[in-house]
């Protein structure tokens, strides 16, 4: 059948991860800091229902959680493959830690106003936003790629066990002391984490090539999720299933408030029950991916998400309402999850964080203005009405694999292809020189022209996901049989790191075009400084500096 898989001899088990100490150490860790984060989301969201009437206002504290993970994903996932990411992950926590505090201190004294508190939860998001990347990209580093999903399904199963009880603990700490006692729980509990981060002898190795200025290598990482279909894709779908699925997190107290008449104990319980039902799903995660093509699994997890939020609409009934949760939050992990391990399985390790905080970004994105659509939906017509349409909208959102299918399977040849040559220069080159025009050519027979173009055009997604820009291939029309492939880079740098990023897959597809190519290899290549004023002004008694120019680079 074409929409199931054969089971591998070789399941992966889901526990194995958990064998190696530092996963395992950093695991449990978490798993008290997933605590913190839903006990203080309660607080705060209970909070906002005494400070301000507005359903909207309520809504807006989970799209205030949401949006720094979309704003400062993108740079801090560009940070974590630029430096250390240990400490990249250490500052976010220890950020996002005095964030609670402060929070915690205003609630104390009384201070806090529903913006002053949106900001808090904010500031605490992005701390949050910055540790995320670099924790997810450094997974590959403790555990085997083959028990890669298994750890990142335990991270989500940590984050929702968390969500099974946290909630449920926060709604009783919210009501027997105050939603200080809520804030205050998460900043405390923010230090197993940082003390796990600070335990783990991770060994950092610096790249040989100087560090990209930030905004360029965040351009990359964008770059490269825009140029690699099987990334991109994954990006779409995840954004709008965030965007018509955020009613359940947004308006889940307005549900327990509005449509069962209940307290904070409703609430906790209600969230209690998703995340219940997000546990049960990362158990069935192997069963899913074994059984199912990725395209038919999320399309059927669509259906049944989208049913389920519609439900909890409709429900008057705390049971029922409690039963449509758990499985709409399995759904929702095993879907998340699948969509998370996709990215994660088809980035090379120079993209993986970034790669990740694009991911992040789209899910965040999408969840912060859903969030903010389904408030305002809300208010104009009712929390059942809200619910309703999201549901109506989730089960729509199963007709994108028509138009853009996911990749029936995950990318192989993602390691770093070394080369073993060098490019000759005979100018006095630094990392800031540039542009770098680069052409290629190519003699083809006139009868493989079309087979040529072809395989050309699929070279040109490697180069641009590596960092090549204004890509284009011309043919002569004086000698048909000459091709001419042309790009630029911005830098001699951002040249070294196109050539240093170039996979073993890449490497592949450039070997097929170079198969059309016949005759001498002699000259073929030319790389040329586009704006040479510098090079220029070099006096013939000043001594030779290329030899240590090049060195700067290749050290």
């Amino acid at each position: 059948m074409a929409d199931t898989v054969p089971t591998p001899a070789g399941r992966f088990t889901l526990l194995e991860p958990l064998r190696q100490r530092t996963y395992r150490t950093i695991w449990i860790a978490s798993l008290f800091s997933n605590f913190g984060q839903l006990i203080q989301g309660v607080g705060a969201a209970w909070l906002m229902t005494r400070l301000s009437a507005s359903p909207q206002m309520v809504a807006l504290v989970q799209t205030a959680l949401m949006l720094p993970l979309m704003l400062v994903a993108l740079p801090a996932g560009a940070i974590a493959d630029m430096f250390d990411r240990r400490k990249v992950a250490l500052a976010g926590l220890i950020f996002a830690s005095l964030m609670a505090v402060g929070l915690t201190l205003l609630a104390g004294a009384g201070l806090l106003s529903p913006w002053t508190l949106l900001l808090f939860c904010f500031l605490i998001g992005a701390g949050v936003a910055l540790f995320g990347p670099a924790w997810q990209a450094s997974i590959g580093e403790q555990v085997s790629g083959e028990h890669l999903p298994a750890a990142i399904a335990l991270g989500t199963i940590s984050y929702n066990v968390a969500r099974s009880f946290g909630p449920a603990i926060g709604g009783i700490i919210v009501a027997a002391f105050g939603a200080m006692a809520a804030f205050a729980a998460n900043a405390v509990f923010y230090l197993p984490l940082i003390i796990a981060f600070l335990l783990w002898q991770r060994e950092h190795k610096p790249s040989r090539l100087p560090p990209e200025r930030i905004d360029r290598a965040i351009i990359s990482g964008v770059r490269y999720a825009l140029h690699a279909p099987s990334i991109r894709v994954v990006l779409i779908r995840t954004h709008v299933v965030g965007l018509a699925g955020a009613s359940v997190s947004a308006l889940t107290p307005l549900i327990a408030k509005d449509l069962l008449q209940g307290t904070a104990s409703t609430y906790g319980l209600l969230l209690g029950a998703y995340g219940v039902g997000a546990v049960l799903g990362a158990a069935g995660l192997d069963f899913v991916r074994q059984r199912l093509r990725p395209e038919k699994a999320a399309r059927s997890l669509s259906l049944l998400l989208g049913a389920m939020i519609l439900l909890a609409g409709v429900s008057g009934n705390t049971l029922l309402t409690c039963t449509a949760l758990m499985i709409a939050g399995a759904a929702w992990m095993i879907l998340v999850a699948q969509f998370n391990v996709a990215v994660q399985m088809s980035a090379p390790r120079w993209v993986t964080a970034r790669a990740l905080a694009c991911y992040g970004s789209a899910l965040t994105g999408g969840l912060a203005l859903g969030a903010w659509i389904w408030g305002s939906v809300a208010s104009a017509f009712g929390t059942g009405e809200a619910m309703m349409l999201s549901g109506a909208a989730m089960m729509l959102s199963a007709l994108l694999g028509l138009i853009i299918p996911l990749a029936p399977s995950l990318p192989d040849g993602l390691e770093e292809s070394i080369l073993t040559h060098q490019p000759q220069v005979g100018l006095a080159l630094t990392p800031r020189s540039g542009p770098i025009i680069v052409e290629i050519d190519y003699r083809v027979d006139i009868d493989k022209a079309r087979d040529f173009y072809a395989a050309v055009q699929k070279l040109r997604s490697a180069r641009l996901r590596s960092g090549a820009f204004g890509w284009s291939v011309a043919r002569d029309i004086a000698d048909p049989a000459l091709w001419t492939e042309h790009y630029h880079c911005p830098t001699w740098g951002d040249y070294l790191r196109q050539r240093d990023r170039m996979t073993i897959s890449d490497r592949q597809v450039e070997d097929a075009v170079n198969i059309f190519h016949e005759g001498s290899n002699e000259g073929r290549v030319r790389r040329r400084l586009e704006r040479p004023t510098g090079s220029v002004r070099w006096r013939a008694d000043t001594p030779d500096r290329r030899d240590e120019a090049i060195d700067i680079i290749y050290p």
